[in-house]
């Protein structure tokens, strides 16, 4: 199995990774010990640094010469990890989540209160960071996308209990909540490497579509995964009532009796409600119909880098793709 760990040029990119993580700490470092405390926890959340990863090769991948990337794709990576952290204390908020990346969440530990003010206080030194760069396009651009990341997830808790939610406004949910950060992570790496237009579009296009991948296999490991393998708490979409693929095609394909008994079961507050939905859905063809769904992204996101020169730095984004629908269920 492909995994993020293996990809061929990855070794290309480690320095500029320990500089996200040293820029990371000096950014957040506070005077106040509680504070240094709770960003200090928060480290352990970020897991495969997808983002930055993706800054650093599309960075690599536009270049025009062998040049090392600067200091602008450094910060722009740190940022994206930033809003992207800050997110997932968030969520966890919103889905009462207890565990991230194995252990114990900021909510679970400190409170919602304490949680919310540090999401905030993560997308307040992004910002800071961001706008010490030259030229104010990363600075737009970023905020540009944490506005959609925040009306995503104002979408899905908007539509949560309705029944009838489309596909199309579940792609809109997922594009808006997760891959826009990804697609602009590419966009702004491409960018920062004064890449031409159409190279910037295809790593945005590339970003995009392993963006969508990526959170319709997340929603297919919250219902089909293990929490040890995972690393998070699951089940937390049934928990609250958040239809994602699966279930949009259950209840538009399955018999009507069928479809009648998981809304039931979503409508219950029995305590094995969660496994009875699971029970429901793992053996269904839905399960196959999201996991084709996610394959067919991830081959109009190898499509679209078709444009870049053969090299190790592509190569290694096609990989990337492939983990994305790698990860076991």
């Amino acid at each position: 199995m492909v995994t993020l760990a293996d990809p061929l040029a990855l070794q290309d990119i480690e320095p500029y990774l320990t500089a996200v993580d040293d820029l990371f700490a000096r950014e957040l470092s506070s005077d106040l010990d509680h504070v240094q405390k709770l960003t200090t926890h928060v480290e352990r959340f970020r897991g495969k640094m997808l983002r930055p990863v993706l800054v650093f090769l599309s960075g690599l991948a536009a270049r025009k010469n062998a040049q090392p990337l600067g200091t602008t794709h450094v910060t722009i990576a740190t940022v994206v990890e930033m809003v992207h952290v800050a997110t997932l204390i968030h969520d966890d908020v919103l889905d009462n989540a207890e565990i991230r990346r194995r252990g114990a969440t900021v909510n679970h530990l400190h409170g919602n209160e304490t949680a919310v003010l540090l999401g905030d206080l993560l997308i307040s030194h992004a910002y800071h960071l961001c706008s010490g760069l030259d030229s104010q396009i990363a600075s737009r651009a970023i905020g540009r996308t944490t506005n959609i990341v925040c009306e995503g997830e104002l979408t899905q808790n908007f539509n949560r209990g309705n029944w009838a939610l489309t596909e199309a406004t579940y792609y809109d949910i997922i594009y808006r909540k997760t891959a826009s950060l990804i697609e602009t992570s590419c966009r702004l790496g491409a960018w920062a490497s004064d890449a031409d237009a159409a190279t910037i579009e295809a790593l945005g296009t590339y970003g995009r579509e392993v963006g969508m991948a990526f959170q319709i296999v997340d929603d297919l490991l919250d219902i089909a995964g293990r929490q040890k393998t995972v690393g998070k708490s699951l089940g937390t979409d049934i928990e609250k009532g958040k239809l994602t693929l699966p279930m949009i095609h259950f209840l538009a394909t399955a018999a009507p009796s069928h479809r009648q008994l998981l809304i039931s079961l979503l409508e219950s507050e029995t305590s094995d409600r969660i496994d009875n939905v699971r029970q429901l859905l793992i053996p269904s063809a839905s399960m196959r119909y999201a996991r084709n769904q996610a394959q067919q992204r991830i081959d109009q996101a190898i499509a679209a880098i078709s444009i870049l020169a053969e090299s190790k730095i592509r190569q290694t984004l096609i990989n990337m793709a492939h983990f994305v629908t790698a990860r076991e269920l």
